[in-house]
């Protein structure tokens, strides 16, 4: 086993040069801490970016890890196993879901369901109906086809011909979808309730109820991409519950696992009866770890009290970034929902998002970008408030040398 020392300088090294990591290398987590190889520590606002729902080392979700790592860790879908099914049959009691798929990430579970949402169409409708209708700015993976849908032109430059037959509409602009709709070739329309990378944007609850009618009156699914705003994110264990707007296919993965690559695509029987025998499959996808870990974080994250926590949690979170902005004229609002909330930084410091991450660590807190405008804060849904507290003081810590 190589155990030579591991330096940033390696990752140049040995990786492709896709990211851009910064030179602090975890080591070590607990909660909402974690520690670097200097032993140095920080207070994790990051989250994994919306990932580590439950913390770094949650003795729940490790005892449930060791157990099932005891029994079986991977079978294939030639056969089924005891956590997967489990898991379906909790997320189906859980949502509006009757069947399930299960992959290994959000582009994945996003793929799944532009596959079937395509696949539904021809098997009822026929081939013609087969575009899909996405909004500009949005975010829903890197495979081709997620980042064709996707819109954002920076994700696909140099990867094309994209797939045909995707149209992006105006984000909040029902008017804009009306203009590209259409009974005999929309198939479906996908959105995020929660604009996510670029910039936690929110729908507006009006515009999600007018795509659902716009969707029904058309013959045409409505896909919510909830990887980053599911499993209790916003204080409800999906989002489309707070809006009141149920969707034909969800799509659930980073908080899912907790950190465990983990992903499913939720639908109603009658959707999800296109995927039949060898439409679509996946190595992974169902793997027994995988689904005995986001098990216990579906049973936690489910919780009355733990939803409530993270509304709690939110508000404590959201007054302490309005009171920095406002004391050093940073921020102009914080948006979002639950503990994803986007910093929205003021135009004398439009473009420098990435200054107050790397301000941050070095004052021991760790946050994230959401384009170049918007700081974004995904943290664990239990950080304990005395870490948002501390957390607070030392990201003022930051932006205090920042704004100097």
């Amino acid at each position: 086993m190589n155990k030579e020392p591991v330096s940033r300088e390696l990752f140049d090294e040995v990786m492709v040069p896709n990211y851009a990591p910064g030179n602090i290398i975890p080591v070590r987590g607990e909660g909402s801490r974690v520690w670097d190889q200097e032993g140095r520590e920080f207070l994790d606002l990051q989250g994994g970016i919306a990932v580590t729902s439950l913390g770094h080392a949650h003795p729940g979700l490790l005892s449930a890890l060791q157990e099932q790592s005891e029994k079986v860790w991977h079978l294939s879908n030639v056969m089924t196993n005891e956590p997967a099914l489990r898991l379906a049959k909790t997320l189906c009691d859980h949502t509006f879901a009757e069947r399930v798929f299960f992959a290994n990430s959000g582009a994945e579970a996003n793929e799944a369901a532009f596959k079937l949402a395509r696949r539904y169409a021809w098997d009822n409708f026929g081939p013609e109906k087969h575009e899909i209708i996405s909004f500009k700015n949005a975010f829903h993976g890197r495979t081709l086809f997620t980042v064709s849908v996707g819109g954002q032109q920076k994700y696909l430059e140099g990867f094309e011909p994209a797939p045909g037959g995707i149209h992006h509409a105006d984000f909040n602009d029902l008017d804009s979808v009306k203009a590209l709709i259409s009974k005999k070739k929309t198939c479906a329309v996908v959105i995020e309730p929660i604009q996510g990378e670029s910039g936690v944007m929110p729908a507006d609850p009006e515009f999600l109820k007018g795509l659902r009618k716009l969707c029904d009156e058309n013959n045409a699914l409505l896909i919510f991409d909830e990887v980053q705003t599911g499993v209790g994110r916003t204080g409800h264990l999906y989002a489309y519950e707070m809006y009141g707007v149920i969707p034909d296919i969800l799509t659930s993965a980073k908080g899912l696992g907790g950190g465990f690559p983990v992903a499913a695509m939720l639908t109603t029987a009658k959707v999800g009866a296109s995927l039949a025998v060898g439409t679509h499959g996946s190595t992974y996808g169902g793997n027994a770890l995988a689904c005995a870990v986001a098990q216990k974080v579906i049973d936690t994250v489910s919780q009355p009290e733990i939803l409530k926590g993270v509304n709690e949690r939110s508000e404590k979170l959201r007054q302490g970034m309005m009171a920095i902005g406002e004391r050093y004229g940073v921020f102009s609002e914080v948006r979002g929902a639950g503990l994803l909330l986007g910093c929205v930084l003021t135009e004398q410091w439009q473009g420098r998002a990435k200054e107050f991450l790397t301000a941050g660590l070095e004052e021991g807190v760790m946050v994230l970008m959401a384009g170049a405008n918007v700081v974004r804060l995904a943290p664990s849904l239990i950080i304990p408030e005395t870490d948002i507290e501390e957390a607070l003081q030392r990201f003022e810590a930051a932006v205090k040398k920042l704004a100097q």
